[in-house]
């Protein structure tokens, strides 16, 4: 095969590498500005904002990313993470003894037979078995609030870094096309300018002669 033939032929293979690449990337720059975008949206929509920084307590300002996005409006899915595990997690663990919306159905079911048996026999301490038996029902539904809060705003995280992910990938594609681009118009270059009738690995002294 003739050198020229083989320049051309990977360096046309190459270029037509080089566009699918930059299809690639598109797609992927697309769909990474789709899930920003919406994240956003979504979040803006809900008008979270983070307790500006002179109305955190002394547990929150432990928190770096809470004394970062103090006072801000939560639009970002870094910012919903951060809100997610630093505010609304660390606000549920004093809830319960830090038990979560499972764990507390076991002391509420518990109860909630010792007030029907109290309240058959007229046991004395029924009202105390009433409270305590409201105390941690209203426990469970702030649990439960919070937990499902905290797992949309944790859904909201992920499908944002489905689209970091998809920024990166894009990168990578431009990147890699536009390397191929680069190496295949040198190859052309060369195809050009390389003779006509030199051979692909020719021998030395075929090469000399076909030079001479």
């Amino acid at each position: 095969m003739k050198r020229r033939t083989l320049d051309l032929l990977f360096s046309i293979g190459g270029i037509g590498l080089a566009v699918l690449m930059l299809v690639v990337g598109i797609v992927l720059t697309t769909n990474a500005n789709f899930a920003n975008n919406y994240v956003h949206d979504q979040l803006s929509a809900q008008h979270i904002s983070f307790k500006p920084a002179a109305q955190l307590t002394d547990e929150e300002k432990k928190s770096d990313c809470l004394r970062e996005y103090a006072g801000k409006p939560l639009n970002t899915g870094k910012q919903a993470e951060c809100y997610a595990n630093e505010f609304i997690g660390l606000h549920l663990k004093s809830i319960g003894g830090g038990k979560t919306y499972a764990d507390l159905g076991e002391p509420q079911a518990a109860l909630k037979a010792q007030v029907a048996q109290a309240e058959q026999t007229k046991a004395a301490n029924l009202a105390d078995l009433q409270k305590q038996l409201a105390d941690v029902t209203a426990q469970r539904e702030t649990v439960f609030k919070g937990e499902t809060l905290r797992g949309l705003l944790l859904t909201s995280y992920g499908f944002s870094e489905f689209g970091r992910k998809a920024e990166q990938g894009a990168l990578a594609m431009y990147l890699g096309a536009a390397l191929l681009l680069l190496l295949s118009i040198a190859g052309l270059v060369h195809a050009f300018r390389t003779p006509a009738s030199e051979a692909f690995a020719a021998p030395a002294r075929a090469r000399e002669k076909t030079t001479v």
